[in-house]
């Protein structure tokens, strides 16, 4: 009898230190499971911190660089660019024209980069609407043509087309706005897209840079 309740002590010992360790087991795995939780939400939270820290500085620049002005940039009185629709060629006062009576149908402006020299007063319409426009010569790199045709290839309200006739090797153009830069890397060039791209000089805001004329 004495040796039943013994073997029933054992026992019942040996399941209440199975429970103990259970028990145990399943208190490491909680704290387990809560540090690596913890651990990702700050990871996450962190992450989500250093993006939004980086989005902030890019929109601090950008605004910036609107703000400041481009060093040896040329401008001309929006109001006194005439803005009349004709049917003939326009003699303008600038290489390459800044503003003027210009035709009644704008060259195609979301990007398009033309191989061949375009009629200027087409040209004139698209800055008109809010387009920046970029012109080579002869002179320019094979290198800078490239790298500026990809930039005008990603940017909406922008056009790129050689001419021949122009002072500078590389140049910018927008409403009243003009700069002549030393290279495609000359940093006068994401700064006059950030400052004019639909910018405040702008006469015509928003208005359609498709639908116009095309090579």
């Amino acid at each position: 009898m004495a040796s039943n309740k013994t073997a029933n002590a054992s026992r019942k010992a040996r399941i209440e230190e199975m429970r103990r360790a259970e028990q145990a087991r399943e208190r490491r795995n909680r704290f387990l499971v809560i540090g690596i939780s913890t651990a990702v939400v700050a990871g996450l939270v962190g992450f989500g911190s250093y993006v939004f820290l980086k989005e902030s500085e890019k929109k601090e620049q950008k605004v910036a660089q609107a703000k400041a002005p481009v060093t040896d940039e040329k401008s001309w009185d929006a109001k006194k660019l005439g803005r009349n629709h004709v049917n003939k060629d326009v003699s303008y006062p600038m290489t390459p024209p800044v503003g003027g009576d210009h035709s009644q149908v704008w060259m195609n402006c979301e990007g398009d980069v033309y191989k061949k020299e375009i009629p200027k007063v087409n040209a004139v319409h698209s800055l008109e609407h809010g387009a920046v426009w970029v012109t080579y010569n002869d002179k320019a790199s094979d290198a800078d043509v490239k790298k500026l045709a990809e930039k005008v290839g990603k940017t909406p309200y922008s056009l790129m087309s050689p001419l021949k006739d122009q002072s500078g090797a590389l140049m910018l153009s927008a409403w009243g706005k003009q700069v002549t830069v030393d290279s495609a890397a000359d940093p006068r060039v994401d700064q006059f897209f950030t400052k004019y791209v639909q910018g405040p000089q702008t006469p015509e805001p928003g208005a359609a840079c498709t639908g116009g004329l095309a090579q």
